[in-house]
C-alpha cells in the first residue's frame, strides 16, 4: 500500500505544532485575542512567514471578478488560510465562514482552529482551485 501525500503537508504539520503549543502555553479560556498573540509568537519561533488580518480577494461564481474582500485572522506563507476561535464549541457558522473563504479566493487550505474548547480543535478543509468555476473562468480570460 502507498502512502498518499498530504497536500502541503509539512506546511499543515507546522501549524498544528503551532496551534498545540499555544494551547499548551495558554490553556483553555483565554481570551481569542491572546491565542491569535501566542499562535503568531509560535510561528514566529518556527520562521513561519505569515499575515495577520489581510483582506483577500473574493470573486463572483457567476463571473469571475472581485466582488469583496474578507479579512482571516491568519494568512500563513501566503498559501494557507488560518481562522482562529476562542468558544466553548465550534458551531457550523464558523466552519462554513471557513469555507467560503475559500471556495471564493485563490487559497486552497484553510484551518479553523479553536483554542476555548474542552479541547483543541483543528479543522483542516482543502477547496482546491480546480473546483472553484470562478477561477477557471477568470484564468480563462487572461
Amino acid at each position: 500500500m502507498t502512502k498518499q501525500k498530504l497536500f502541503l503537508e509539512k506546511e499543515s504539520y507546522v501549524i498544528r505544532g503551532a496551534a498545540i503549543n499555544t494551547r499548551k502555553n495558554l490553556g483553555s479560556g483565554q481570551k481569542e485575542i491572546v491565542y491569535k498573540n501566542d499562535f503568531a509568537e509560535e510561528l514566529n519561533y518556527r520562521e513561519v512567514s505569515f499575515s495577520r488580518e489581510k483582506p483577500i480577494c473574493i470573486y463572483s461564481v457567476r463571473t469571475g471578478k472581485k466582488i469583496g474582500t474578507y479579512i482571516p485572522d491568519f494568512i500563513i506563507i501566503n498559501k494557507i488560510i488560518v481562522e482562529a476561535k476562542a468558544t466553548q464549541t465550534v458551531s457550523k457558522r464558523d466552519i462554513d465562514q471557513l469555507y467560503y473563504y475559500l471556495r471564493n479566493s485563490r487559497y486552497e487550505l484553510g484551518f479553523l482552529i479553536n483554542f476555548g474548547g474542552e479541547r483543541l480543535y483543528i479543522k483542516r478543509i482543502i477547496y482546491t482551485n480546480e473546483n472553484k468555476p470562478w477561477y477557471k473562468r477568470k484564468n480563462e480570460t487572461k
